[in-house]
């Protein structure tokens, strides 16, 4: 076992609500905890599926007065799973969300993804998970 532990990923957004309101009404994460500081100009707001004790999480972080980010060509995309990808990208794309792939098969694989992005163009892919 490892000493390190996995705490969370942080993104920098150019509209906090809009980054809070895609995460938690759209993919059903919770809002866990928000911090402002004003002295350095920045608010955080971290989100997740659980507490932060026992999961990874999200962390939001929005530089006052920056409503735009570069995407830089290291970072790849967030992974989350769900238990019918069809159903969840037709939900998706009826509230908007931009779909940069459509749900099927990986290529030269049988695992069904698709990927969406997020309100600042951050790529998420989905991954199908059946209920076991």
């Amino acid at each position: 076992m490892s000493e390190f532990s996995y705490l969370h990923t942080m993104l920098r957004v150019g509209d906090l609500e809009r980054s809070v309101s895609f995460y938690t009404g759209l993919l059903g994460m919770n809002e866990l905890r928000r911090t402002e500081v004003p002295e350095g100009k920045y608010t955080l707001v971290f989100v997740g599926y659980g507490d932060e004790d026992n999961n990874t999480v999200l962390e939001l972080t929005y530089n006052w007065g920056v409503d735009h980010y570069e995407m830089g060509t290291a970072f790849g995309h967030l992974a989350l799973g769900v238990p019918d990808i069809y159903a969840a990208c037709d939900k998706l794309r009826e509230a908007g969300v931009k779909i940069t792939r459509e749900p099927g098969p990986v290529k030269f694989g049988t695992t069904v993804i698709a990927f969406i992005e997020d309100p600042d163009g951050y790529k998420i892919e989905l991954i199908e998970r059946k209920p076991h």
